[in-house]
């Protein structure tokens, strides 16, 4: 897998998460900082530095302001004069939790800090539990997301300790465990409370809203989401309410409600959104309710339905803001806001209210709580996807988010960025971005929007934008608008930060731009190996994600020769054979297998190969991977350990660490499974078949037979790398009756002449040809003679019958490459170019990636001797397409030709009357390539 895209918000453990930085050290009373290429100073020399204790407080305080907790923390660190001044009641009435672990322990440290803290956000249910030993009585705002487990009891207990809340939220994931019980708690405790935000709570009685009715004189807004049931009714007994959504939830008596909550003496707004709300409960509000302003009900499939019937039903909704799918949401708040007297622009309509309506606090109040649920009934849109929205996100779906995107609500823009990152994809197993959709974030301007939002210091925010800059590059459009807008330098900027959800997300925005190859170069200069090897040394276990999306943009980097070169040099081979050694996450296991696989893939162009070979327990955990329950993860594994076994040390390396036994194993058990699999299976027996001494040893384990099956698939990559390990096990005499035994040789046949791989073709037919060259013919007799093989077992066999079918496939097949015509042509002159346009017709230019040993090309200058005039043409083609110069080890051949006096075979060869004529031309084109190559060498 070469990209990865998140559709929905992760919900991460408490155990993947940092811990909080604890109490600051001891420092001392100066705090002295080197100038570049000056000393510190202690006494005298004071110009080689700088004492940054004379700023003055107001100053350093508005340092601490910008930098995040564990950047305060370091600071503070440094001196007592800034460790008090990192303790200023101003810098503690926000605190974000969310990326950080919090428990007793934790909470205690941060206790002493948190006297004035107003606002708290947090993450998960086992942090919910800890925060009252936060001792912040004064708190006024609390958030929390991800508390799928929290408790009643727990809940309650928030309540107890906070009783100056003014607004609580939990949610958008659903609270199952919450009860009515909890709410009244809640009513009961926290008595000024304005604002309450619940979701997925199964059961909302109505004596737990009448509870919030009598104790919270003060509550203006009220959202009950994702609910099973809420009893409507009481609803109408809230008398200050003048916002309520109940999107999403269930079972509500609509008749009910229309008629109670519109006798509601302050309500200005509701949201019903993804409800089965009809039409007619929605004008009966409208019209009844004399406060009544806006009515949000987006995805309402009931309401849409009976609403397109209804003709007369928009003259009724005049001078009210209707907000549905099938209405355009910019034009109706811009028709909403010329009725107070405002002219805004469509467009620019959430952009621009904030500085109309300074002096409104009642539009001002609508337009906020609209952003809220706007961003909300959004995300769960894009979230479920449901059939036919398509429309919608293309007409205006894409710019409401972009346009929310720029809200001064922090969790509205975190909302929106995860809408877009979540929106355009459509598959998210198979990483499928909708282009449509990807396009139209940015036609809209969304990608430099989403960049500056990657900026903000609000870690939240940055973790959001990298994810939906990640998604959305999965289109290559897009990712080259990132590129271009300078998102790459963005991206691996935040893949260096200390929040393990702001690099992790930056890591995967990484991994999909580096598909591109043109953006690797860029990746690498801009810093991105550097941070992505350091993410996988930083958060060495429990943290899945990052590891992944580390590991998999330096997969895909390490394809490339430069980028691979400076992923070793940054540490990266021992980085990436720890996760295979240590990571127990098969994703994690596949992506670093796949990018030892591609660091080992440069040949002779880098010496990546032997360093992952040598690091220690590399082989042993590639060799161990391949017996995963994961089919990408045994993929990948056979993929690296072929690439590794084109180094001769790695070679016998694999085989002593089990590389043989695992492989030969592999292919039995890959008969039904991927072509992918079947490929590198094949491809890593038919490396390691290089030493004689491990294709023997194939040959023992069994490995012939999964060949031969493999060699009869449908997939030509499968028929290259079955059949090329197959030849090199045919060069043995005993893996060559192994394969007459096993049926090789109608498989073998089937491939010469049927593949549409020309180098299938050519591997089966050089395979056939060491099996019938009378290399092994005592051996043979004894086959014809008794029936039987090697190791006791007894199979018939036709010797002779198999070899008269494989020498006609093998005159065949080289019949194939040779034109009569051209062939008369270069057969009655001796012009060079008559013998060059034999050689071009004949050539397969994929042979010129073969090496063969000094042994092998032996045997096929004893096979230009042999009686059968269709193994001499066979070894003369075989010997001109390793020759070719231009072959990548075209002069490695020709060497050993030279040494091994086949000059004076290859005239015989071409003299000779008795010789076919393919062979007499072929011999003479071979003489001509040494000719070449030894005036190549000379100069």
């Amino acid at each position: 897998m070469s990209r990865r895209v998140r559709r929905r918000t992760a919900q991460s453990r408490d155990k993947e998460k940092v811990a909080v930085s604890p109490p600051y050290a001891e420092a001392p009373d100066h705090c002295e900082i080197p100038r570049p290429g000056g000393c510190c100073f202690g006494g005298g020399g004071g110009a080689a530095g700088v004492d940054w204790t004379a700023l003055p407080d107001d100053t350093v305080v508005q340092i601490f302001s910008r930098l995040n907790y564990r950047d305060r923390a370091s600071l503070a660190s440094t001196c007592r004069s800034w460790r008090l001044l990192g303790s200023s009641p101003s810098l503690w009435t926000s605190l974000d939790l969310r990326a950080h672990r919090c428990d007793p322990d934790i909470a205690a440290v941060l206790a002493g800090r948190c006297a004035h803290l107003r606002r708290l956000r947090f993450h998960g249910s086992a942090s919910a539990s800890a925060l009252i030993y936060l001792q912040a009585r004064g708190l006024r705002e609390m958030a929390g997301d991800c508390c799928c487990e929290i408790t009643d009891a727990s809940l309650s207990v928030l309540a107890a300790r906070h009783e100056a809340l003014e607004s609580l939220q939990i949610g958008p994931d659903p609270c199952m465990r919450i009860t009515s019980d909890a709410v009244r708690h809640i009513a009961m405790c926290c008595t000024r409370l304005r604002r309450l935000r619940l979701s997925g709570i199964r059961e909302v009685h109505g004596e737990a809203i009448n509870a919030l009715a009598k104790h919270c004189p003060q509550l203006a807004e009220l959202a009950f989401l994702d609910c099973g049931l809420i009893d409507e009714g009481a609803l109408g007994k809230v008398v200050p309410l003048r916002f309520l959504s109940v999107a999403g939830s269930r079972n509500l008596k609509w008749s009910t409600a229309s008629l109670s909550w519109s006798s509601l003496p302050s309500l200005v707004a509701v949201d019903v959104s993804r409800t089965d709300v009809s039409a007619s409960a929605v004008l009966r509000l409208l019209s009844a309710s004399k406060t009544l302003k806006v009515l949000c009900a987006l995805n309402c499939a009931v309401f849409e339905e009976e609403w397109s019937y209804n003709s007369t039903a928009c003259r009724k909704t005049k001078g009210k803001l209707l907000l549905a799918q099938f209405s355009n949401v910019c034009s109706g708040v811009a028709s909403f806001f010329k009725g107070y007297g405002y002219v805004v622009r469509e467009q620019s309509i959430f952009a621009e209210w904030r500085s109309l309506l300074s002096e409104d606090k009642n539009l001002s109040d609508i337009m906020n709580w609209l952003e809220w649920i706007l961003s909300h009934s959004l995300l769960r849109a894009a979230e479920s996807n449901p059939n036919g929205m398509d429309g919608f996100w293309l007409r205006q779906g894409a710019a409401l988010l972009l346009s929310l995107v720029k809200s001064f609500q922090e969790d509205v823009q975190e909302r929106a960025a995860t809408g877009l990152a979540i929106f355009v994809v459509t598959d998210d197993e198979n990483a499928t971005v909708e282009p449509a959709r990807a396009e139209a974030v940015m036609q809209n301007g969304g990608i430099p929007l989403l960049l500056e939002l990657a900026r903000s210091s609000q870690e939240g925010v940055q973790s959001e934008a990298a994810k939906a800059i990640a998604n959305l590059s999965v289109n290559s459009k897009v990712a080259k608008a990132v590129a271009d807008e300078g998102g790459i330098h963005i991206l691996a900027n935040l893949a260096r930060s200390s929040n393990r959800v702001v690099a992790e997300e930056a890591a995967g925005g990484l991994w999909n731009l580096s598909v591109g190859e043109e953006h690797k170069a860029a990746i690498a200069d801009a810093g991105g190996v550097k941070a992505l090897v350091n993410l996988i040394f930083k958060w060495t276990s429990g943290v899945d994600g990052v590891l992944e999306r580390a590991a998999g943009a330096l997969a895909n980097l390490a394809a490339d020769d430069k980028c691979s070169v400076e992923i070793a040099m940054a540490g990266g081979v021992r980085a990436l054979v720890t996760l295979a050694r240590t990571c127990k996450v098969e994703g994690v296991q596949e992506q670093a297998a796949r990018a030892l696989a591609n660091l080992a893939a440069h040949g002779d162009s880098n010496s990546n190969n032997a360093a992952v070979g040598q690091e220690e327990g590399a082989l042993e955990a590639l060799v161990q991977l391949t017996f995963s329950q994961n089919e990408g993860v045994r993929q990948e594994a056979a993929g690296a350990l072929w690439n590794l076994s084109f180094d001769d040390r790695n070679r016998e390396a694999i085989a002593l660490a089990g590389g043989v036994e695992a492989l030969v194993a592999l292919a039995h058990a890959c008969a039904n499974a991927s072509q992918g699999l079947q490929e590198r299976a094949a491809g890593a027996l038919w490396g390691l078949s290089v030493s004689e001494a491990n294709s023997i040893a194939i040959g023992r384990e069994g490995g012939v037979a999964p060949l031969i099956a493999l060699a009869r698939t449908d997939a030509e990559d499968v028929h290259e790398t079955a059949a090329g390990a197959l030849w090199n096990l045919a060069f043995n005499s005993g893996n060559a009756l192994r394969i007459i035994e096993e049926g090789g040789v109608p498989a073998l046949v089937h491939l010469c002449s049927s593949s549409g791989s020309k180098m299938a073709r050519f591997m089966a037919a050089l395979a056939l040809a060491y099996m019938f060259d009378g290399s092994c013919v005592h051996r043979m007799d004894e086959v014809a003679l008794v029936g039987s093989s090697l190791e006791g077992s007894s199979k018939s066999v036709n010797f002779d019958g198999a070899r008269r079918m494989a020498l006609k496939h093998i005159e065949a097949f080289v019949l194939t490459f040779s034109d009569p015509q051209v062939f008369s042509v270069a057969a009655s002159s001796s012009a060079p170019a008559a013998l060059a346009q034999v050689a071009d017709t004949a050539r397969i230019q994929e042979a010129g990636h073969l090496r063969c040993s000094a042994a092998e090309i032996g045997r096929y200058i004893a096979m230009l001797r042999n009686p059968s005039s269709v193994l001499r043409a066979c070894a003369a083609f075989a010997l001109l397409q390793f020759t070719i110069p231009g072959g990548r080890h075209a002069a490695h051949h020709a060497s050993l030709l030279q040494k091994a006096g086949a000059a004076r075979v290859l005239r015989a060869t071409a003299a000779a009357t008795t010789a076919p004529v393919e062979a007499k031309i072929c011999a003479r084109i071979v003489l001509r390539n040494l000719e070449h190559h030894q005036l190549e060498a000379a100069t």
